[in-house]
C-alpha cells in the first residue's frame, strides 16, 4: 500500500514537473526553438500593468542589429566596437572601412552580469554598418555566432575558447561581403550547421558542426547581394522533410543531408532582397519582397516538386499589391497571411488570392515610413509585436482586423534609419521574459502573470 501511494505521488510530481518544463521553454536560436517565431510559453499577463512590466535587469553592449539567443541560464548576444579614432560614413547606404571589433557575450540570465567575451577584430566595409545580424545558435555546449562580414565561430559556452572557426567571405570566393552583410541566421540541423555563403555551387553550405570541415555545398549565388538574406529553415511539405533556401535567383528545396536539389523555382528578386523567411501552411508556402511582391507555391502530393498559385506584385513601390515585406517573416496560418508591407502597414491578407482583407499603421508608428517595422510573435490566441519604436504590442490578428489589447514602451530607439530611430533586432522570448536589444543596451523584461 505504501509503495502503491509511493509510486502515485512519484507520479504526480513526475507530471508536474513535466509540465512545468513543458511551459518554460528556451530560445536557442533566431525565432525561437522550432524556428517559426511562436511562444509557447504560458503564464504570462493578459495587460500591461500601468507604467509597464518590470524591468529584471539591463546590460550595457554595443551596436547591432542581431537578436540574443537564450538557453540553460544564460543569454547570448553580439555587437560591435568602432575602434578609437573610427566613424562610420555618414550616409548608412555607404559601404566604408570602419576599423572595429565584433564581440560575442555570454550574460547570466538571473541578473545580466557578463559571464565571458570574445572578441575578434572586424573592419566594417557593409552598407548600414551598425554591427552583426545574425542571432547566435545555441546547441548543447556550444554557441555559433556569424558577423556581417562573415566571421563563423563555434565557441565553447563555458567559457567562450573557439572550437572552430571559419570565414564565409574567403569560403565564397567572392571580393565582397554582401552589400548589407551575412545576415542569414545560421541553423543547426543534426550534425551539421548550415549557412548562406555565396558564390559558385556555394550560395548554401553545411559545416559539420563538430569540427568545421566542409559537409556539402550547393547552389550558385553571384553578384553583390550573394546569397541574399533569408534564414535558412528545414519544412516538411507532405511529409517530406527538406531544407528551404531563398536566394535573390530562386526558392530551392535540398536534401539537408546532402544538399541536393529536390525542386527549384526561379524568381528574381530586385536588389538581392531575398529577406523574410518563407512561411508553409499545409502544401503551400507563402513568399514576400519588398520589391516584387507575394509568391504563394504549392506542392504536389509528395513534396517533391511546386507550381505557382498566385503571384501578386504592385505597380510600384508604394503602390503595393498583397504584401511587400522587407524585413519581418509574416504569419500565415488558416487561410490567412498577416504581415508588415514596405511603408509599414500591418496587413491581413485572404490566402486564398492574396486579397487584402485590412490594414493599419498602428503596430509600427502610426503613420506611413519607409520600411517601418514590427515582428510578429504568436502567443497562444494572440500575437506579440515588438515593434522599431521600442513598443511592445500584444494585439489579436483576426480575418476582421487588428484589436490591440495593450501596449508598453520597453527600450529607446537608437539606430538610425530614413531619418528616424528605430530598433531592428529580434527579441528572445523566453523564462516568461521578453529579451530586447538596441544599440547601447540588452534589457530583460518580465512578462510573468505573477
Amino acid at each position: 500500500m505504501n509503495c502503491r501511494r509511493l509510486a502515485a505521488g512519484l507520479s504526480v510530481v513526475l507530471v508536474l514537473s513535466w509540465a512545468d518544463f513543458a511551459l518554460s521553454d528556451d530560445w536557442p536560436q533566431w525565432a525561437g526553438p522550432r524556428r517559426d517565431a511562436e511562444w509557447r510559453e504560458t503564464g504570462l499577463v493578459e495587460r500591461f500593468p500601468e507604467g509597464g512590466p518590470p524591468v529584471r535587469w539591463r546590460t550595457p553592449v554595443g551596436g547591432g542589429y542581431a537578436g540574443p539567443a537564450v538557453a540553460a541560464g544564460r543569454v547570448y548576444v553580439t555587437d560591435r566596437q568602432v575602434k578609437a579614432g573610427g566613424a562610420d560614413p555618414d550616409n548608412p547606404f555607404t559601404r566604408g572601412a570602419t576599423p572595429a571589433i565584433e564581440r560575442v557575450l555570454c550574460l547570466n540570465e538571473a541578473d545580466g552580469s557578463v559571464l565571458w567575451t570574445h572578441e575578434h577584430d572586424c573592419p566594417y566595409t557593409v552598407s548600414y554598418p551598425a554591427g552583426p545580424r545574425c542571432t547566435p545558435a545555441v546547441d548543447g555546449d556550444r554557441v555559433y555566432t556569424l558577423g556581417a562580414e562573415g566571421h563563423l565561430f563555434c565557441l565553447n559556452v563555458a567559457n567562450g575558447d573557439v572550437v572552430w572557426s571559419a570565414q564565409l567571405r574567403e569560403l565564397s570566393g567572392m571580393n565582397a561581403s554582401p552589400v548589407w552583410g551575412f545576415s542569414a541566421h545560421p541553423l543547426v540541423d543534426g550534425d551539421r550547421l548550415i549557412c548562406m555563403v555565396g558564390g559558385e555551387g556555394s550560395a548554401v553550405v553545411a559545416f559539420n558542426k563538430h569540427t568545421g570541415e566542409v559537409a556539402w555545398r550547393s547552389l550558385d549565388a553571384f553578384g553583390g547581394h550573394g546569397p541574399g538574406y533569408c534564414p535558412p529553415v528545414i519544412i516538411e511539405p507532405a511529409g517530406r522533410r527538406q531544407l528551404l533556401i531563398w536566394t535573390p535567383h530562386a526558392v530551392s528545396g535540398l536534401e539537408p543531408e546532402t544538399g541536393k536539389a529536390i525542386w527549384t523555382q526561379e524568381w528574381e528578386i530586385q536588389n538581392g532582397l531575398s529577406v523574410p523567411m518563407p512561411r508553409l501552411e499545409g502544401n503551400r508556402l507563402f513568399l514576400t519582397a519588398f520589391y516584387d511582391g507575394s509568391l504563394m507555391l504549392e506542392f504536389n502530393d509528395a513534396g517533391t516538386a511546386v507550381r505557382e498559385a498566385w503571384k501578386r506584385k504592385g505597380r510600384s513601390e508604394r503602390n503595393t499589391d498583397a504584401l511587400h515585406s522587407i524585413m519581418p517573416t509574416p504569419w500565415f496560418e488558416d487561410g490567412l497571411i498577416f504581415g508588415v508591407d514596405s511603408y509599414g502597414e500591418l496587413r491581413g491578407l485572404d490566402a486564398s488570392n492574396g486579397d487584402r482583407l485590412w490594414e493599419t499603421y498602428a503596430a509600427t508608428g502610426g503613420e506611413s515610413a519607409r520600411w517601418a517595422n514590427t515582428f510578429l510573435v504568436k502567443q497562444g490566441d494572440r500575437f506579440i509585436l515588438p515593434n522599431e519604436q521600442g513598443d511592445l504590442i500584444l494585439a489579436r490578428l483576426t480575418r476582421e482586423g487588428y484589436e490591440e489589447l495593450s501596449r508598453a514602451h520597453v527600450i529607446e530607439p537608437t539606430g538610425a534609419a530614413q531619418g528616424r530611430e528605430i530598433v531592428w533586432s529580434h527579441p528572445a522570448f523566453a523564462n516568461r521574459c521578453v529579451y530586447l536589444r538596441n544599440d547601447k543596451e540588452i534589457v530583460c523584461v518580465s512578462l510573468a502573470k505573477d
